[in-house]
């Protein structure tokens, strides 16, 4: 686990105060989405399906210190769309940096070299760049050929520069555990604070269905990911989430854990699934059915999910709420995973990242 020991210090304290108080619901980062709009067309994104007059929409500074106020939470994740593309970006992340919030900047670095100088190194500012593989996988992750070496180049400068930089990438049916392995280790020799992993979730509109991973087809591309990992690679994840994916520790998601807030407002009941919108923070926590979501609730559109927005707040809750948690979260950080055995190859083989015929691309419109 690679986090700042402030960053740990400020995670514990919060959330041990929730427990002391009586507190069992209680928002651990804030996803801020600033915007839908994207500079890219992923086909396993819905994000940028929306019609080009809510693309066109940004949430203002004042909206977004507001809901981070409202909310609460230590840390704020900045998805998109791309927030790069927010005209007044620099001036969001200030602010939520002024006021001493753990600021991750999801982006997919196509601009962020350039606009480096638009922003201060902190210890509360991360870039978090996306990278779902290796040169071949990513570009074809993201439908535009010559992304990934534009992202490695501005992970370089960001680091160069001494910014806070971690990886964020997201794992599909075609994901090959020996070729993704190698990019753990490239990753780690590009100098990164850590690398954040996570299955893909069958977003409804994306234009891509058939790569999404099923829960049990998930739980053995991660044992094959993480199986005797590398002491080298760092992880920006609790180690009880990471055993969760690999199917060797039980949780249940917590979907007001990570609350997102975007230009329609707090969205109900998560950042993964659209049910409507709530005008406060108040209002998302008190009127959501929070017991008809969850693998464990049988609601069919959770049955699959494993990703981190819903189990991370799990996986914390269960290292400072419970001795089980917590004791196997230490030993897992002093001594590592213990070995499985390995697996059988799946009876049902998928095929390779290229398969697509060359040049295939999912048309999205891109507003910049």
């Amino acid at each position: 686990m690679s986090i700042p020991i402030s960053q740990m210090v400020t995670v514990a304290s919060y959330v041990l105060g929730k427990r002391l108080r009586g507190v069992k619901r209680y928002p651990l980062v804030l996803m801020l989405e600033p915007l839908f709009r994207c500079n890219l067309a992923c086909a396993g994104c819905g994000k940028i399906q929306h019609p080009a007059e809510i693309l066109r929409k940004n949430l203002t500074p004042e909206q977004c210190f507001h809901a981070a106020e409202e909310c609460g939470a230590p840390m704020v994740s900045i998805p998109g769309g791309e927030p790069l593309l927010h005209p007044q970006i620099e001036e969001i992340v200030a602010g939520l940096v002024a006021r001493k919030k753990y600021v991750y900047m999801c982006t997919n670095a196509i601009k962020l070299k350039e606009m480096l100088d638009r922003f201060t190194p902190s210890k509360y500012l991360a870039f978090s760049v996306h990278l779902d593989g290796p040169r071949e996988e990513h570009d074809h992750a993201v439908c535009r050929d010559g992304v990934y070496d534009i992202a490695v180049e501005a992970v370089k400068a960001a680091c160069a520069r001494g910014f806070r930089v971690t990886t964020n990438s997201t794992f599909f049916l075609n994901a090959d555990p020996e070729r993704m392995r190698g990019h753990f280790d490239q990753m780690m020799q590009l100098g990164v604070e850590g690398m954040m992993i996570s299955p893909g979730y069958p977003y409804e509109k994306a234009p891509d269905q058939e790569n999404f991973l099923h829960r049990k087809q998930t739980q053995q591309l991660f044992r094959r990911l993480l199986g005797n990992a590398r002491k080298a690679w760092k992880f920006n994840q609790s180690p009880l989430f990471l055993e969760f994916l690999k199917g060797q520790y039980d949780l249940d998601c917590t979907p007001w854990g990570n609350p997102a807030y975007n230009v329609f407002g707090w969205q109900k009941p998560c950042y993964l699934l659209d049910e409507g919108y709530c005008e406060t923070f108040a209002e998302l926590m008190e009127t959501t059915a929070w017991n008809e979501y969850g693998q464990r609730s049988g609601n069919s559109k959770c049955t699959d999910c494993m990703v981190h927005c819903g189990y991370e707040p799990s996986a914390v809750d269960a290292t400072f709420n419970t001795w089980r948690g917590f004791l196997t979260t230490v030993r897992l950080s002093l001594f590592g995973a213990p070995r499985l055995p390995e697996e059988p190859p799946s009876e049902n083989p998928v095929p390779a990242p290229h398969a697509r015929p060359a040049g295939q691309r999912f048309q999205l419109p891109i507003i910049d």
